[in-house]
C-alpha cells in the first residue's frame, strides 16, 4: 500500500462528470422555474451521464459506490420533481415520500462503505490497492492510445 496523498481521476472520466453537472443544474433550474417539459427532458441526459460515470468507474470501488449513491440521489430527485409537477407529492404514498426510498438506498450504500472502510483495515487496504491498480491500468491504456 502506498502513501500517495494525491488522488486523481482520469481525464476521460472527468469530462463526462463535468457534463453531468451541467445537465443536473439545467434539470434543477428548470424544476425551480416550473418548466415541466425541459425538466422532464433533462432527466434523460442527467441519468444517462450518471450511469455512464458509474460504469466507467466500476473498477475503482470507492468511486463506484459514490457514483451508485449519486444515481440513487438523482432517481430520488427526479421522483420528487415529477411528484411536484403533477401534484402527486402529497400524502403518505406521495412521490415526495417515495423519493425517500432511493435517497435511503444511496445513504445505505455509503454508510456500509464507510463503516467497512473505517472499521476494517483489510477492507481499506484492499480498496486503496485496487484503486491504485485501476489507475495504473488506466494510465497504461492512455499511453497505448497515444503511441498507437
Amino acid at each position: 500500500m502506498s502513501n500517495n496523498l494525491i488522488y486523481s481521476i482520469p481525464a476521460r472520466f472527468r469530462r463526462i462528470e463535468n457534463l453531468h453537472i451541467l445537465f443536473w443544474l439545467i434539470k434543477d433550474a428548470c424544476w425551480a422555474l416550473n418548466l415541466h417539459i425541459p425538466a422532464l427532458i433533462m432527466i434523460v441526459p442527467t441519468m444517462l451521464a450518471a450511469l455512464i460515470i458509474t460504469w466507467q468507474t466500476r473498477k475503482i470501488f470507492s468511486e463506484l459506490v459514490h457514483n451508485l449513491a449519486v444515481v440513487f440521489w438523482i432517481t430520488a430527485n427526479c421522483t420528487w420533481m415529477i411528484g411536484e409537477f403533477y401534484g402527486w407529492d402529497e400524502g403518505k404514498f406521495g412521490l415526495r415520500n417515495m423519493s425517500l426510498i432511493p435517497f435511503s438506498i444511496g445513504l445505505l450504500i455509503l454508510f456500509v462503505y464507510y463503516l467497512l472502510y473505517f472499521v476494517n483495515r483489510k477492507f481499506r487496504e484492499k480498496v486503496i490497492v485496487q484503486t491504485e491498480e485501476a489507475l495504473k491500468e488506466e494510465l497504461s491504456h492512455q499511453t497505448e492510445r497515444k503511441t498507437a
